[in-house]
């Protein structure tokens, strides 16, 4: 009977604690990202959050793993968008490569405060940290690019270096976080299908195949007059 009554409170406490992780680390990308790494302590990250700074570390070990926290999560919601077209949508490479696209821009555009906090205080990061995110991003270069090899045999491509294309697809998306603007003239999802096009091109990426024609029907008899 014990366990069975614990279980939903250790899940319930477990809720509680990610929910005050995640609100941490969104309350010090907003001091990082107004004032810079260097000009943040925790004790302006605590007072913002209205806590001590007790509560931090609680979550946190130091201002440099909440650094690692925000500068991991830009990469990692964008190889959560490639791996999961790789893995779960079928279609031709053209396809695959237009919803990877659609979930990378989605993501970079969501990640814009984390992935501009990166750009500027990678430097700040430990040389653990910088390495794993070194890693992350390798990974989805690599995964990037097993696509577009893929879509080159198949004739879905015209690419004569994939790894290459593969770079600047990455870095034409990434960049996304310097000028878009939530306020601006397109929306998250018009800004999507227009890099998504982009992604085409630069794939060289054919055009699909139109539509086959419904069969044309024959002049039906003519009912006879009374």
């Amino acid at each position: 009977m014990g366990s069975a009554v614990s279980a939903p409170i250790v899940g319930i406490r477990d809720e509680v604690a990610a929910l005050k992780r995640e609100r941490t680390v969104e309350i010090a990308a907003e001091l990082f990202y107004e004032r810079g790494y260097g000009n943040t302590t925790l004790d302006a990250i605590a007072e913002r959050m209205n806590v001590t700074k007790p509560f931090i570390y609680a979550h946190f070990t130091s201002k440099a793993e909440l650094l690692a926290e925000i500068c991991s999560r830009g990469i990692a919601s964008a190889l959560d968008a490639l791996e999961g077209v790789l893995t779960s949508f079928s279609g031709t490479p053209r396809q695959r490569l237009q919803e990877v696209g659609r979930r990378f821009v989605a993501s970079v555009l969501q990640s814009q405060r984390y992935i501009a906090i990166f750009a500027r205080e990678e430097k700040n990061l430990a040389p653990g940290d910088f390495r794993r995110i070194s890693e992350m991003r390798r990974t989805f270069d690599h995964k990037l690019v097993r696509l577009l090899d893929e879509g080159v045999a198949s004739g879905d491509f015209d690419i004569a270096d994939t790894r290459m294309t593969a770079l600047a697809i990455g870095g034409m998306v990434s960049w996304a976080y310097v000028w878009y603007r939530a306020s601006g003239r397109l929306t998250l999802e018009q800004t999507s299908d227009a890099l998504t096009q982009l992604i085409l091109k630069v794939a060289g990426a054919s055009e699909p195949a139109p539509a086959a024609a419904p069969p044309r029907r024959g002049p039906g008899r003519r009912a006879k007059s009374r």
